[in-house]
């Protein structure tokens, strides 16, 4: 299976870059928000106990996360080995996880105990002046108050940097690792991330 982690700090063009690429590489997109909605929307188990911390203020403990990534990659192997002439799942790709060394650990220890593991880390990489350009101009139209304030941008992109670059260091001692230049066009970009791709799995 081809599983991505897909990196970028706001406004680098990760969300565009995943639609391309589940398209191409039929990827089931795996983004730990959306799967905390879902649970809780579901009444899960695991979604019952993320709201109740999540009512308290409280994030939410990896192991909760995990065991949602768990139970959709149970679901989608459950659906590629009843399907009969429909397309298989062809890997995941994860969207705002991991986001710290301990999660990688822990999901590199999951994936692995469904015989699977990350095929690659891509990173879209965005100097600061260009990422904060582009979400003040999203900003324009998006109505969203943090995509408005340059101060708040700024901060935002620190974190994303200061949060992520031991995630990056882990997954580039696996030789997993790769920045990809995210600044040009749409679909040059695309081609430099699939051929990455494609070399990996070749590996």
């Amino acid at each position: 299976m081809l599983n991505l982690v897909l990196f970028g700090p706001p406004g680098a063009g990760k969300g565009t870059q995943s639609e391309y690429l589940i398209k191409k590489y039929n990827l089931v997109h795996l983004s730990t928000g959306d799967l905390l909605r879902s649970q809780i929307a579901a009444g899960t188990e695991l979604g019952l106990r993320a709201k109740q911390l999540m009512d308290q203020g409280l994030l939410v403990p990896d192991e909760v996360v995990i065991g949602m990534i768990e139970a959709k990659l149970r679901e989608n192997q459950s659906i590629n080995a009843t399907s009969v002439g429909a397309t298989s799942v062809g890997g995941f790709i994860f969207d705002g996880f991991p986001r710290t060394v301990p999660q990688a650990v822990a999901l590199d220890e999951l994936l692995s105990q469904h015989n699977t593991k990350i095929t690659s880390m891509i990173a879209l990489a965005v100097d600061s002046e260009e990422l904060t350009r582009r979400l003040l101009q999203r900003g324009q139209t998006s109505g969203r108050p943090d995509d408005q304030n340059e101060d708040l941008i700024r901060r935002r992109v620190q974190e994303y940097n200061d949060k992520t670059a031991p995630v990056a260091d882990y997954y580039s001692q696996q030789g997993k690792f790769a920045a990809i230049d995210g600044i040009g066009e749409i679909d040059s970009i695309f081609k430099e991330i699939c051929q990455h791709i494609d070399e990996s799995i070749a590996q």
